[in-house]
């Protein structure tokens, strides 16, 4: 990645034209090939940009631009388009070039997995005397985020979602459905469990008699101790 600083105007031309008058800025050239213009305000959002594929070159200013005191332009060409920047540098304060390598992506916290591992790890947060059978219990039709026994020993099957919506709810009735023909496992009942789960969700949840659950991640860390915040 390339990382500029420099007195700079930037005109953009295509679809529509754009002006960015001359001013101090912060001037981004990736390794895709995308190139950004972000002022020191705005929050994370270029004031303009070109994404890939498209092409950069350096130029000699026009006489026009060199009296101007322009000592270098950029000149940024979409590849599938007429699109178009033009950056005309005055002065430049800092240039340098750091080799990143390949990033790996967005770790989240409390996604999914991470949920389901905690939850089979306390499974008694859902009822005292209750205990896991397994984590990814497979099915016919895909797995079952947890299989476990209440405490009364009837089976009960977990689907968890970080955000629980309607179409969660249709993936656990199929499970249900299709567990409950199995005389080793019925009758199997259903919690739906998220950290956020929508009305309409909730609703076609209890109309179909599964239990719905809003899981505190930081309680399952042990961060938060307060009882009950599961129901």
């Amino acid at each position: 990645m390339r990382v500029v600083i420099a007195t700079c105007s930037v005109d953009y031309e295509g679809r529509l034209t754009a002006h960015l008058p001359l001013a101090t800025r912060l001037l981004m050239v990736k390794a895709d090939g995308s190139v950004l213009i972000h002022s020191d305000g705005g929050s994370y959002k270029p004031l303009n940009w070109m994404s890939p594929p498209c092409a950069m070159a350096e130029v000699e200013p026009s006489e026009d631009e060199a009296a101007d005191g322009v000592t270098a332009v950029w000149v940024v060409q979409h590849a599938k388009s007429e699109d178009r920047l033009r950056v005309r540098l005055h002065e430049v304060l800092s240039d340098t070039s750091h080799a990143l390598g390949v990033d790996p992506g967005l770790v989240k916290d409390g996604v999914e997995a991470h949920l389901q591992k905690l939850l089979a790890e306390h499974i008694t947060t859902l009822g005292d005397g209750w205990t896991l059978t397994r984590r990814e219990y497979m099915t016919a039709i895909g797995p079952v985020d947890i299989l476990c026994k209440d405490a009364s020993g009837a089976t009960v099957a977990i689907e968890i979602k970080r955000r629980g919506e309607i179409d969660g709810v249709e993936q656990l009735t199929r499970y249900l459905e299709l567990m409950n023909r199995d005389p080793h496992l019925a009758p199997v009942t259903g919690i739906f469990a998220a950290q956020q789960i929508k009305p309409q969700a909730r609703t076609l949840a209890e109309d179909r008699g599964i239990r719905c659950v809003v899981l505190d991640y930081d309680e399952l860390k042990g961060i938060d101790n307060s009882e009950h915040r599961l129901f």
